[in-house]
């Protein structure tokens, strides 16, 4: 089938609009991600105890398919008096799935603040609450950010299995699209090039992020 231009402009304000809906699914599940994922890691750091169970929890999470764990929020919860919507489940998989990788980045940079820096810190009798905040945390994080990037990039790869559970979304925009009008060539262009446009954008900002935390004032 030939490219129909006029049928391109008048299906990209529906593509469009359904963009937003995936920006606001990998937006989200990144910074509930990023944000559990740094939980998981400073609690296996100031709770030694918590270090099995938390790599158990980890394994677990990333050694099963994230299509797996989206049914289960959204179609096992109910039988446990939890009832998601699916734009929340689907957010919340993307998030917890990916909070399992990021713990794995946080504790790898952790590793690599030199023991000095603890021992000096105990030295100087500051809290742990301190010593993470203004210590080990501005130092840690720079090293990791590309890391973190490319699960940035991955999520929004991964936007589409959403459509699992019917969240409009944009490739399950461009799927009803093509099966409404019996043509799929041009939807689905459009959505590799939506998803292209935004990695590329996503990437842009992982490396000003990363300038501007590695930036280092004149001595």
């Amino acid at each position: 089938m030939m490219w129909d231009w006029a049928f391109t402009f008048e299906i990209l304000p529906t593509l469009a609009k359904a963009a937003v809906i995936s920006i606001e699914a990998t937006l989200f599940g990144f910074v509930l991600a990023a944000t559990l994922g740094l939980v998981l890691a400073l609690l296996r750091i100031a709770f030694p105890w918590t270090a099995w169970p938390i790599s158990v929890l980890v394994e677990l999470i990333r050694s099963t398919p994230l299509l797996i764990q989206i049914f289960f929020l959204y179609f096992v919860f109910p039988s446990f008096g939890v009832t998601l919507d699916a734009f929340t489940a689907g957010v919340l998989a993307l998030g917890i799935h990916y909070a399992a990788y990021c713990s794995e980045v946080y504790r790898a940079g952790f590793d690599n603040i030199p023991r000095g820096q603890w021992e000096a810190s105990i030295a100087l009798n500051l809290s742990p609450w301190t010593t993470f905040r203004d210590i080990i945390i501005p130092q840690a994080i720079p090293p990791i950010v590309p890391a973190l990037g490319n699960y940035l990039v991955a999520l929004f790869k991964e936007t589409p299995l959403l459509s699992a559970i019917a969240v409009l979304e944009l490739m399950q925009t461009a799927k009803i699209i093509g099966s409404e009008t019996f043509r799929y060539t041009e939807p689905i262009t459009l959505v590799g090039l939506f998803f292209l446009a935004m990695s590329l954008v996503s990437a842009t900002f992982i490396r000003a992020a990363e300038r501007l935390l590695n930036r280092r004032p004149a001595r």
